[in-house]
């Protein structure tokens, strides 16, 4: 696999489309980090760490989905910005707003990854993973 944070993004898209209640993925310190701003700004239930087995040789992520009281979920999209083949790279004053300020910028920083909104605040520029919205 050569991008596994689009790996990360697609198979939780893939688990909205298909209205499952939980996703796996495999885990690094991004993903879980990734998760760990997913849940803080309400697009996830809750995510927790599945350790390995025999079954499966590495971490997991577990997941959980959030949907409306009709089945809608709280995630209306998700966009992989920067990528193995081109990154993009952005200063804190120059942070793109995403659906005019309603969803969120993830972004991985040297002061670790956070939103775009907290990167702003503490003016600290990075690279642009994903948004979501």
């Amino acid at each position: 696999m050569t991008d596994p944070i689009a790996d990360f993004l697609t198979r939780i898209r893939n688990g909205i489309r298909a209205a499952h209640e939980t996703v796996v993925i495999p885990s690094s310190g991004l993903k879980r980090e990734m998760a760990r701003i997913l849940q803080e700004q309400g697009y996830i239930q809750s995510f927790k760490l599945m350790s390995a087995d025999a079954e499966h040789p590495g971490e997991r992520i577990e997941i959980t989905l959030k949907y409306t009281d009709d089945r809608r979920s709280a995630i209306q999209g998700l966009k992989r910005i920067s990528r193995p083949g081109q990154r993009r790279y952005r200063p804190h004053d120059n942070l793109p707003k995403v659906q005019g300020g309603m969803g969120t910028i993830i972004m991985s920083t040297s002061h670790g990854v956070m939103t775009g909104h907290d990167a702003r605040r503490e003016g600290v520029g990075g690279e642009v993973v994903a948004e979501v919205w």
